[in-house]
């Protein structure tokens, strides 16, 4: 099991200032966000993020990319790409420049229910982009990933698997995720491993991260509502241990990426503590990691 970095989740460091103290933490790779982000004075996880590639000249930038990844002894264990599924000139794109990076796999944008269609009509027009990746994805040798992410068109591995029916695995596969799952979106109770059953070889790439749920004051009628927030690993209310049980259970062995947007705890020792919780778990569970 390897264990990479969402560079998303330290907006306030350079490449080369992430790479540096992933590497020294004992980190396996780094997954490179890459957007066009909106401006911002303060560095933030959703713009002005310094550790973030532009998608605009991409190209220019994939060796001083590759230099401060692979010159740290790291390795890319995908592309964190924000291109929608439906953007078939921009799937084209992306996937054409992760093979140009050596990256192998990239994430892209499936659309989020509610957008002016139908779910059915929205998950048909989806099954005809995602066909379109995996066949644009096997012409450059590399893997489309499609995360299970709540609020979009598949928040359950159950929809996750109707997308994927019928396409090749070896170009086209899913992002199962512990703290979308928290919020949205699961089969079994207790455990992970029917959700991670159900996407078979589709199961290409792990996100972890974790949420909990806070009530708010009751209303005059007495009326709660509820609201989700990024938690830190241990503390929320998706299950690492059983997480990772699960994983160990369908023999997954490939990239664990760790996104973290909590900012209670400094970044630095955020990080490492993430870092040793994770191999505490995975040692724990009969995993091997260094």
């Amino acid at each position: 099991m390897k264990f990479a970095l969402f560079s998303g989740s330290t907006p306030e460091w350079s490449p080369e200032a992430l790479t540096k103290k992933l590497a020294v933490q004992g980190w396996d790779g780094v997954e490179w966000r890459v957007v066009d982000q909106k401006p911002s004075d303060v560095p933030g996880f959703w713009a002005g993020n310094l550790a973030t590639y532009p998608l605009t000249d991409l190209e220019s930038k994939i060796d001083a990319m590759n230099k401060v990844t692979l010159g740290a002894g790291l390795a890319h264990a995908a592309i964190a790409g924000y291109v929608a599924l439906s953007d078939r000139s921009g799937v084209d794109n992306i996937l054409a420049l992760t093979a140009k990076i050596g990256a192998g796999q990239v994430r892209i944008a499936p659309p989020k229910t509610g957008e002016a269609h139908s779910y059915k009509t929205l998950f048909d027009k989806t099954r005809a982009d995602a066909k379109y990746a995996s066949e644009r994805a096997s012409h450059y040798g590399v893997k489309a990933l499609i995360q299970i992410h709540h609020g979009n068109i598949i928040s359950t591995a159950s929809s996750a698997i109707r997308l994927m029916e019928g396409l090749d695995p070896n170009h086209i596969g899913l992002i199962h995720d512990l703290g979308n799952m928290a919020i949205e979106g699961r089969e079994g109770l207790g455990t992970y491993t029917p959700s991670m059953e159900i996407l078979g070889p589709y199961l290409a790439h792990i996100h972890v991260k974790n949420a909990v749920w806070t009530p708010s004051p009751p209303q005059a009628d007495g009326t709660i509502d509820w609201s989700w927030k990024w938690a830190p690993l241990p503390t929320g209310f998706g299950d690492v241990k059983a997480y990772f049980k699960s994983l160990k259970e369908i023999g997954y062995d490939g990239w664990v990426t760790v996104e973290n947007f909590t900012t209670e705890v400094p970044l630095e020792q955020r990080l490492s503590d993430d870092l040793k919780y994770l191999k505490d778990v995975a040692r724990a569970t009969g995993y091997l990691v260094k």
